[in-house]
């Protein structure tokens, strides 16, 4: 066993126009057949703050684990979001996200990203 800490705020993001946006790498991975890898990270966006309009390295989920705030897709229509809820967004679709509150998320970026449906 292993024990570690995810919300360090190890470096502040400003690319894309990204504000009050800290990150911090966690894990990665590669694929088993054909190299691609996955990719998590936890994100820190202060109040006020947003993680600028950026295309999706892969498929990637964005999940909300405290706070609330927006995401937006291509279409730039801002869709309310909060702790306990998701996004995905495809390989390559712009997409941006922000909060007036303040919020903390996991990223996961990996090229073989399927949802569960929920269980009944």
């Amino acid at each position: 066993m292993e024990m570690f800490t995810f919300d360090r705020a190890e470096r502040s993001v400003t690319q894309h126009g990204s504000i009050g946006l800290t990150a911090t790498r966690i894990a990665h991975g590669t694929g088993p057949s054909n190299g691609d890898g996955a990719f998590l990270a936890h994100l820190s966006v202060a109040a006020g703050g947003v993680v600028g309009t950026h295309p999706a390295m892969g498929p990637q989920l964005f999940l909300v684990l405290t706070g609330a705030g927006w995401v937006a897709g291509p279409d730039r229509v801002r869709v309310p979001i909060a702790a306990g809820q998701g996004v995905r967004w495809e390989q390559g679709e712009l997409h941006t996200s922000g909060t007036d509150t303040g919020f903390t998320a996991l990223a996961l970026d990996g090229p073989t990203l399927q949802l569960f449906a929920p269980e009944s």
